[in-house]
């Protein structure tokens, strides 16, 4: 089954989330920076990774906070990871993203997450 991380970075009580570019699949949905597990990485692995790739940051490191199963209409099941980053090294920067944004975690139900993320967001924003 496909494994997808995605990350809880926090500063100063707000949670940084990225919107999603219009030529991708799901345009312009929000969702937390992150991705695929490569075959042979660990999640922590993957988390590390994808962190340099989207945000320029290094040695990202957490814990786990939250996974389950998801399936998006029409294809196979993927299992979401969610890790509370806790720390790393450099300054966020967006790499990938057309835009990023620091909110309240009482304001992350605002915004027009994927799918498969909006139960996690419910949990966290509660």
């Amino acid at each position: 089954m496909l494994q997808v991380v995605a990350a809880v970075v926090e500063r100063e009580g707000r949670i940084l989330i990225g919107q999603r570019r219009p030529e991708q699949s799901h345009p312009l949905k929000w969702e937390f920076p992150g991705g695929k597990v490569e075959p042979g990485e660990t999640p922590a692995q993957a988390l590390s990774r994808e962190l340099e790739e989207e945000l320029g940051i290094r040695s990202a490191e957490g814990r786990e906070i939250a996974r389950y199963e998801y399936s998006y209409p029409g294809k196979s099941p993927i299992l979401l990871i969610f890790w509370e980053v806790s720390g790393f090294q450099g300054e966020p920067r967006n790499r990938i993203f057309h835009d990023l944004r620091w909110e309240p975690r009482s304001r992350l139900g605002d915004y027009d997450f994927l799918e498969g993320d909006t139960e996690f967001v419910r949990r966290l924003a509660g």
